[in-house]
């Protein structure tokens, strides 16, 4: 006969188990529900300009091809991809570069008034870019930045700091001092210390931190908006909200492709992302 310990263990390894059943059975549901506008999208773009507006959510049968290749075959289109690819890749520089040098300016260095200087840096989180649109506009008008792409890496790369400079800072904090003491004594300078030993370190950090940037820049659109007025330099988040509405009510299917193309790299950017950001946020919480 089993005693009471065996019974309560089994009754609570089955508990267990109905339980994690349960969180699977509703992240597949989850997960099912976020994948269903995704199919639609698809079905959507590989049918023809009829069959789009007739029944959009059914099967693409037959298949047609012929939204891609024109979309693929408009000048704009790869216009609109060069112009965001060339706003990511520059903020996501700036903001390494500059987040990096400053917090190391605030983990490892001690000056008057750092705490304050610090504190006043992490307001910029309470002040969100739809907030500040409006000054930030003028502010660009004032430096002749409007209806240029670098306005916008500018933007992107200010409403970044204070995130960013608050992740390095954190993981710049956790290497030991004794490390730090070690360098000087092999002859290191301040600034030797901080790319030859520092930043090795913390290349999970920045990478997390290269990669919620690259995210965030591409799909941004609030920016451009205000900020960009030729077509020419429209990146694509902002062309594919200018071509919904020109043709969504009219070719469905043709807006669907073009949405569909535009959100390839948007995916494949976070399919790389979401195992930098994971690996250096956990690394960092790790060594803190």
């Amino acid at each position: 006969m089993p005693s009471s310990a065996t019974v309560s263990d089994s009754k609570a390894k089955k508990g267990l188990d109905l339980a994690t059943l349960l969180q699977y059975v509703v992240l597949i549901l989850i997960s099912l529900l976020m994948l269903v506008p995704i199919v639609i999208l698809i079905f959507a773009a590989l049918k023809t300009r009829g069959a789009g507006l007739a029944s959009p959510h059914s099967l693409p049968i037959p298949i047609y091809w012929g939204n891609i290749t024109k979309i693929l075959g408009m000048d704009t289109f790869w216009t609109m991809l060069r112009n965001s690819l060339l706003v990511m890749v520059a903020s996501t520089v700036g903001v390494v570069f500059v987040c990096s040098l400053a917090a190391f300016v605030f983990a490892r260095m001690k000056f008057r008034g750092q705490g304050l200087a610090f504190n006043i840096l992490t307001l910029g989180l309470m002040f969100p870019i739809n907030v500040a649109i409006l000054p930030v506009f003028l502010v660009l008008r004032d430096m002749h930045l409007t209806d240029n792409l670098w306005g916008v890496v500018f933007v992107q790369t200010a409403f970044a700091m204070s995130g960013n400079i608050l992740i390095l800072r954190g993981f710049f904090q956790s290497i030991p001092s004794e490390l730090q003491d070690a360098a000087y004594i092999d002859g290191c300078t301040t600034f030797d210390f901080f790319r030859r030993v520092l930043l090795p370190l913390a290349r999970p950090a920045l990478g997390a931190v290269a990669a919620l940037t690259m995210v965030v820049s591409w799909n941004d659109v609030l920016v451009p908006l205000v900020v960009l007025n030729s077509d020419n330099k429209w990146t694509l988040p902002l062309g594919t909200m200018q071509f919904q509405g020109q043709y969504s009510g009219s070719d469905i299917a043709l807006t669907a492709a073009f949405i569909a193309l535009s959100a390839i790299p948007a995916v494949l950017f976070y399919l790389v992302a979401e195992r930098q950001i994971v690996s250096g946020l956990t690394a960092g919480a790790i060594k803190g």
